[in-house]
């Protein structure tokens, strides 16, 4: 049997050479593209582009003769050194030189890689974390649902009550003789039987219901009780379904507090909390609610690119989450997921309540819930010294939950942003799976 394979590599030539290359040299690669963060803008996070990696990377070990041991044939054009039988020194072995040469060098190696290519290796091995209420996979799987009645099937799925509303219908139709109207020929039959003696009427009557009740007998058994064409058996179709149900909601503080530099930290965090929840899983809603003293539900272009900003009341966040799980998403059908950015300032009496709403509101309903407090790229302090945290930090860190449930972290600068996604996000082992 020969076997002809036709199809069309995707994308231009050597992909073969080419998947191989980024399976070898994968870390390197990952690591160039985890570094490309800090330089790319947010409407740039899911983008090709070209990164760099160094020579080292992609060394391949090969053999080769050493120059310390073992027997050679030289060829030696032009020779007016040696006669035949002489003696030559051996050569010794290459050792760098001292000095460094003129010239370009090869340190570095750079290509472009594909968006695909990208989001694979930039989003390789996160998950949301603790799904404990149901399965949550990236696919969907067949599940089966009722799709009315069929003429065949098991017995197991006969339907009785359709079965016998068919046969009802169909015996009115046919006219077959109830056992009503059987049962009234033989009340009259009996009635004249018991008359003695009979006239001549009579006689006649009562031959004639004989003959009757003949006749409707083989009726009804020409016409069956219960026909196969009366049979209804519960018809079963697979349909697509979701294995389970989830929403991820995104809190962000754009208050008058929170300067260029934090709302972009903040921003990259969602951006890439976006993306990798539309690249890895099919089934999760993203919500989006900017607060300033006041929260609104909005869509992503104004929840990344608006310029609206304000005073801060945090607890108008987590009030506007709340009302919209009351309105869409039942904690009991919903896995309920939180991620929260602020700088942390807030009014001092609104505090209380945004750590109440947190402690008493949230945690209970909610899988996961992190915090990410922004900072100043330059931080003010003394060497040795830490900043003082602030008291929205100071009344989270009151907040008692499951282990695991509810996290903070801090960044002050773009370097931070993707390793601390990383570690909210990082698929944990010896817990059952969950893709």
């Amino acid at each position: 049997m020969y076997i002809i394979d036709r199809r069309l590599n995707p994308g231009g030539k050597s992909l073969v050479n080419r998947q191989r290359f980024l399976r070898r040299a994968k870390a390197s690669v990952q690591r160039a593209v985890r570094d490309s963060l800090k330089d790319r803008s947010i409407r740039e996070l899911d983008r090709d582009g070209e990164i760099t990696i160094v020579r080292d990377g992609v060394h391949e070990p090969t053999f080769h003769r050493t120059a310390q041991g073992g027997n050679r044939d030289y060829v030696l054009p032009g020779n007016k050194e040696y006669l035949e039988g002489d003696t030559i020194p051996r050569p010794g072995g290459g050792t760098g030189g001292p000095f460094a040469g003129t010239g370009d060098g090869a340190d570095e190696f750079r290509f472009i890689l594909t968006r695909e290519e990208f989001l694979d290796l930039f989003l390789d091995d996160l998950e949301l974390p603790d799904l404990a209420k149901r399965r949550l996979a990236g696919a969907v799987v067949e599940g089966v649902r009722r799709a009315g009645y069929s003429t065949t099937g098991s017995p197991s799925s006969l339907s009785i009550p359709r079965t016998m509303r068919h046969a009802l219908s169909r015996r009115l139709a046919l006219r077959r003789p109830s056992n009503a109207d059987m049962n009234r020929l033989d009340e009259e039959i009996e009635r004249l039987e018991r008359q003695a003696p009979l006239g001549a009427d009579d006689a006649s009557r009562l031959e004639h219901l004989h003959q009757e009740r003949a006749r409707l007998e083989r009726r009804r058994q020409l016409i069956a009780y219960i026909d196969p064409i009366d049979l209804r058996y519960r018809r079963y179709e697979t349909t697509p379904k979701p294995v389970a149900q989830a929403v991820m909601f995104c809190l962000m503080d754009v208050s008058g507090s929170m300067t260029e530099h934090m709302k972009d930290l903040a921003k990259r965090f969602f951006a890439l909390l976006y993306l990798f929840l539309t690249r890895c899983y099919r089934h999760v809603e993203v919500v989006f609610i900017r607060h300033t003293d006041r929260a609104d539900e909005v869509d992503e272009n104004t929840f990344f690119y608006s310029k609206e900003t304000g005073g801060t009341l945090v607890s108008s966040a987590l009030d506007k989450m709340l009302a919209v799980v009351a309105d869409r998403y039942r904690p009991e059908d919903w896995n309920i997921y939180v991620a929260q950015a602020s700088d942390g300032d807030n009014l001092a009496h609104d505090n209380p309540q945004a750590v109440s709403l947190m402690q008493n509101s949230i945690v209970p309903i909610a899988q996961y819930v992190a915090y990410l407090e922004v900072g100043r790229e330059e931080d003010p302090m003394p060497a040795g010294t830490f900043p003082k945290a602030s008291d929205l930090w100071q009344g989270y860190e009151k907040v008692i939950a499951p282990k695991g449930r509810f996290v903070m972290r801090k960044v002050h600068h773009r370097r931070e942003i993707y390793p601390v996604f990383r570690e909210l996000f990082q698929r944990r082992t010896g817990r059952a799976e969950a893709q």
